[in-house]
């Protein structure tokens, strides 16, 4: 396999690598090592690349299983404590903006799932795979996918329309 057909199998893809690393993450620097370091490992292996149904898939199963071992090293630990502890004291401003912005808020209210639930969101709803591949990705039954999926949704809604509402009598 030459270089240029590696690029064009895998840049297509590169993106949604690094949002689902980001995702997980937090850092966008972390997630920036994670995707060279998924990426690196996808070049070294090129030759089973092709023999691989879909490759895309497996990139993004390699990259959750990156970040997560990411997380579980100490090195991650240290970066949840600074990230958990990190706390801006002007934040009016930014509460106001926020409360117009459903956007903000929809990506605030992920972040608060539980971590099946958002990485099944991030999959699903952000980078538009289909729950089949899903499943496979995070080795999980099809049904189990739907109902974290549906949970998660359900979350999402319920929280965003409190937001929303919250004064308006």
């Amino acid at each position: 396999m030459t270089q240029t057909e590696f690029l064009n199998i895998v840049m297509p893809f590169k993106d949604k690598v690094f949002r689902l690393a980001k995702r997980l993450l937090i850092s966008t620097e972390e997630a920036e090592d994670a995707t060279q370091e998924v990426l690196l490992k996808l070049w070294n292996n090129k030759k089973q690349i092709e023999g691989y149904k879909n490759v895309e898939a497996f990139s993004m199963t390699m990259t959750k299983n990156f970040c997560f071992d990411k997380l579980k090293s100490k090195q991650a630990q240290n970066l949840k404590i600074v990230h958990s502890n990190y706390e801006d004291g002007n934040t009016s401003l930014q509460k106001q903006v926020e409360l117009s912005d459903s956007v903000n808020w929809v990506a605030k209210i992920i972040e608060e799932l539980p971590e099946q639930q958002r990485l099944i969101v991030q999959l699903r709803d952000i980078e538009e795979y289909d729950l089949d591949e899903i499943a496979e990705m995070l080795e999980m039954n099809n049904t189990a996918v739907r109902v974290a999926l549906s949970r998660a949704r359900k979350t999402i809604r319920e929280k965003l329309t409190n937001t929303h509402n919250y004064g308006v009598k």
